[in-house]
């Protein structure tokens, strides 16, 4: 066969449906395989732990300083239906990652996207290093994410078909991203301002009934919230403070600044592992306000570029009237955009918004943890497909070669790796030390920095171990039958009689200051410095480990 007859056949089978399946279906393989290959972060662990109390003791109230309750009850529902594990611990937040591309492919079906856009945005999501890695932890920003896209969605159904089925579906997004994480205000701060930048501009006419339908879906919002916050009834008084707790907490966290950062901390990170992405979607925002200015285009171009942009609309549409038949025509004709907007030109404007208010709220905000960039990579990947040509196409392709190789880096080595992304993650000499207490009869931590142990030895399994918080010496040690003694390094001893020390990490983080002077090399080769918090493993000399 021929190489021109080999890719013109190439063409015909790689459709458009066919391409996004793959992209979906690839997805959900690097969000699912081997997806308790690491450790529990302790963040991770903690909210394991408080949702297997919430199953096997009912024991649960809102603490804002752990965020929402929506990721406890679900997560203790996977429990009670698969059991308690890792991997179970994160399926949940795997599937919320994979379920990002029907959304993609629903904002196409409104005609917002082209094909080209939903295929780079939807291989994006998929292959992102932040967006997997971030999916395949126990957290809530990844809950947040799906009900932000959700959301949207939602939105954009309403304003085309004004009904309210659809802004049901965008409350219950809203209630439940609220009972997430604190920060879903941010998002719909975001969302209802260019809402009404939109109505204000007459760009669009609301439903006759939009007022009805806000105020039945505020009520929706206000029951989930009231349901999950007051832990079902169990707890009613949280609806009185909980705000104000919540409020009062994030405040002092901002001005704390206890995991600080400079303005620019996420430019980093997206410099680290979402280069392509964010070059694209400087160069995106770039055209889409220069295309704003009369500007004379040689030969023509710009009378070419509207005539085709024209011809697509044109195209899509009567595909559209083909594909829907009578009804889907009726259901057009009462589109809440203005005639003579350009839609697809709002919405990129929209999440060109959205993308720097993101950046700049969390470049405000103290609290500077790698998780909050999810907030601020999903706008922007949008952006990033802005005119996507074929030939800016075949570039984002290659690009994403970049992209796979981090997300291949940070998401599946199995073993401690320098990466800022990791904040502060369980090493993976805890399997070593867990096997040492297996191995043993009575083991003791004189020691607060005992996660993520509590996790990995629940329901009984801790019967062996003793935690001694209170102030010791080395006698108790001395003269007990401890197997196994475990203490941070900087409380621990020289030695202990009858014992052999041996030192192990217990969580680690890379560390910013001893790469200063080969950032570049670092940048390459990925093999900095990092810092650790230990643990000094006193092993009593008869026992056989």
């Amino acid at each position: 066969m021929k190489a021109a007859d080999f890719f013109s056949k190439l063409r015909e089978n790689l459709t458009f449906e066919r391409l996004f399946l793959i992209i979906l279906l690839l997805s959900l393989f690097v969000r699912l395989y081997n997806l308790d290959l690491k450790l529990f972060h302790h963040d991770e662990a903690v909210h394991a732990w408080f949702s297997f109390r919430l199953l096997t003791e009912g024991v649960y109230q809102y603490d804002p300083m752990f965020h929402g309750p929506l990721l406890y009850y679900v997560t203790a529902g996977m429990f009670s239906v698969f059991g308690d594990s890792d991997l179970v611990g994160r399926i949940v937040p795997s599937i919320l990652g994979v379920l990002l591309i029907p959304l993609v492919f629903l904002i196409y079906r409104l005609g917002y996207l082209d094909k080209k856009q939903t295929l780079i945005a939807a291989l994006f999501i998929a292959i992102s290093p932040e967006m997997v890695y971030f999916s395949r932890f126990l957290r809530n920003d990844i809950f947040i994410i799906f009900f932000t896209l959700l959301l949207l969605v939602a939105l954009l159904y309403y304003l085309e078909y004004g009904k309210f089925r659809h802004l049901l579906v965008g409350a219950v997004a809203t209630g439940l991203g609220m009972s997430s994480k604190e920060n879903m205000p941010i998002v719909l701060l975001i969302f209802g301002s260019f809402l009404v930048y939109l109505v204000w501009k007459g760009k669009i006419q609301l439903p006759v009934h939009w007022k009805r339908d806000f105020i039945l879906a505020t009520i929706v919002v206000v029951g989930i919230m009231a349901v999950l916050y007051s832990s079902f009834g169990n707890h009613p008084e949280v609806l009185a403070d909980g705000w104000i707790k919540a409020i009062e907490h994030w405040t002092s966290m901002h001005r704390q600044e206890r995991l600080g950062g400079p303005p620019y901390f996420y430019i980093l990170f997206c410099i680290l592992y979402e280069l392509p992405i964010l070059l694209l979607a400087v160069f995106a925002t770039g055209q889409f306000i220069m295309d704003g200015k009369k500007i004379r285009f040689p030969w023509g171009q710009r009378t070419r570029e509207v005539a085709k942009d024209f011809h697509s609309i044109v195209r899509i549409s009567i595909d559209q009237l083909k594909d829907a038949g009578a009804a889907r025509l009726a259901a057009i004709s009462g589109l809440s955009w203005i005639p003579g907007t350009d839609k697809k030109k709002e919405f990129m404007r929209f999440c060109i918004y959205w993308m720097v208010i993101s950046f700049a709220v969390y470049a405000y905000i103290g609290e500077k943890v790698p998780w909050l960039i999810l907030h601020q990579l999903l706008p922007m990947i949008f952006v990033a497909v802005y005119r996507m040509t074929d030939r800016k196409a075949v570039l984002a392709v290659i690009m994403s070669v970049f992209l796979i190789v981090m997300t291949l880096h940070v998401a599946f080595t199995p073993a401690d790796i320098s990466e800022p992304i990791v904040q502060v993650q369980n090493s993976e000499d805890v399997r070593i030390v867990m096997g040492m207490i297996d191995a043993s009869d009575k083991v003791a931590i004189p020691t607060s920095h005992y996660w993520p142990l509590p996790w990995y030895y629940r329901g009984g399994l801790d019967s062996k171990i003793s935690y001694i918080i209170s102030e010791h010496d080395e006698d108790i040690f001395e003269s007990s039958d401890y197997d196994l003694v475990i203490l941070h390094d900087e409380e621990s001893y020289p030695s202990l009689k009858g014992y052999e020390k041996q030192e192990y990490k217990l969580s680690y983080w890379f560390s910013a200051y001893d790469n200063l002077d080969r950032l570049p090399e670092y940048y390459i080769f990925r093999d900095g410095n990092v810092g650790s918090i230990n643990w000094d493993v006193f092993v009593r000399n008869n026992m056989t480990i």
